[in-house]
């Protein structure tokens, strides 16, 4: 059997069918891994199905957004990412939070 890898929340993994899913919680007391895959759902396993199961380790998906397929880009309400007010000047303060 792989060695499989520890969770990490917010890491990536790959299972055995190829889905591809991120760790969202670990609950030690309840020994249970909370994960969410690629297209949004939401799961729980142990520890020993982690075991079981060996996830590889993956990069992050460079298209983010494929739990929410059906989004149109204007649901994300910045579309005119190059509006800016009209009462004053772009500026550097801008860029800083």
């Amino acid at each position: 059997m792989a060695q499989s890898p520890n969770p990490e929340v917010g890491n990536w993994y790959r299972g055995q069918d190829g889905q591809l899913f991120r760790v969202v919680a670990i609950d030690e007391d309840e020994t249970t891994i909370e994960i969410q895959t690629f297209e949004g759902d939401v799961d729980e396993m142990d520890f020993e199905t982690w075991d079981e199961i060996p996830p590889e380790s993956v990069a992050p998906p460079e298209d983010w957004s494929g739990a929410f397929d059906d989004l149109e880009a204007d649901d994300l309400g910045y579309t005119d990412m190059n509006h800016r007010p009209s009462d004053r000047p772009f500026s550097l303060d801008d860029l800083e939070d």
